[in-house]
């Protein structure tokens, strides 16, 4: 398959020939659709995080081709996102409903004794969180993925593995924001708007949005913002 392997950090994506291996255990081979450029691969691609060479994309969407015998949740021909976070299930966090802490999301990957997942010429490839969607077929541990309508666009799609995640999970879980609390999220990009988002969910009563765009503010009261303040034009 073709995929864009980081070879070397600050050279970009070189797109090459691929061997991706059959599922085995849990993991879930799919066909991918759709798969966002976060800025965190850009980062990884110019600073020392991960090693090389890599296939890295973790906003991922696409159909499942291939199941491994141990997968329970996940059919041939569902339509799935790939997250990045990484979870055994079987953890007390994870079993808590914390599973984005999870205390052993190793076990998402395969075995040092198992083959890699991703090789080219015989030799593995690094896997960016577990997902590598920077290619045509990405091989995915069954915690990492959740089954969506068939009607959601891949493109948007995608984009629940990560900005969604990030910015409405930021509200849910580690701000605790609960009903008739007043939240205030700066900046309304992706991951802010999906603050909104999670605020809206919790039950807050007031979301105020602060951006420079009028466009974004826009959107934010869309999302369900109740106030909204262009700082360049005023102070909050």
């Amino acid at each position: 398959m073709k995929a864009l392997v980081l070879n070397a950090l600050g050279r970009g994506f070189d797109f090459e020939d691929v061997d991706i291996a059959a599922p085995i255990g849990r993991e879930v081979l799919v066909d991918v659709q759709a798969s966002g450029l976060c800025h965190t691969d850009l980062l990884f691609a110019t600073h020392d995080f991960v090693p090389t060479p890599s296939v890295l994309g973790h906003e991922v969407a696409g159909v499942v081709a291939a199941v491994g015998p141990d997968v329970s949740q996940i059919r041939l021909g569902d339509n799935v996102v790939g997250s990045l976070a990484q979870s055994c299930g079987a953890c007390g966090r994870c079993l808590s409903g914390r599973s984005f802490q999870c205390r052993h999301p190793e076990s998402t990957l395969r075995r040092p004794t198992d083959a890699p997942r991703l090789t080219r010429n015989g030799l593995g490839l690094f896997q960016g969180f577990g997902l590598g969607g920077f290619a045509e077929r990405a091989l995915i541990h069954e915690n990492q993925l959740a089954v969506v309508p068939k009607e959601l666009p891949f493109a948007q799609a995608a984009l629940l593995g990560c900005g969604v995640v990030t910015g409405a999970g930021s509200v849910l879980n580690t701000a605790n924001v609960s009903v008739g609390d007043t939240v205030v999220i700066f900046g309304a990009g992706g991951v802010g708007l999906s603050a909104v988002s999670g605020a809206r969910i919790a039950g807050a009563s007031r979301i105020v949005v602060i951006d420079i765009q009028q466009n974004r503010l826009d959107e934010a009261r869309r999302f369900g913002a109740t106030d909204v303040i262009d700082s360049q034009k005023r102070s909050p």
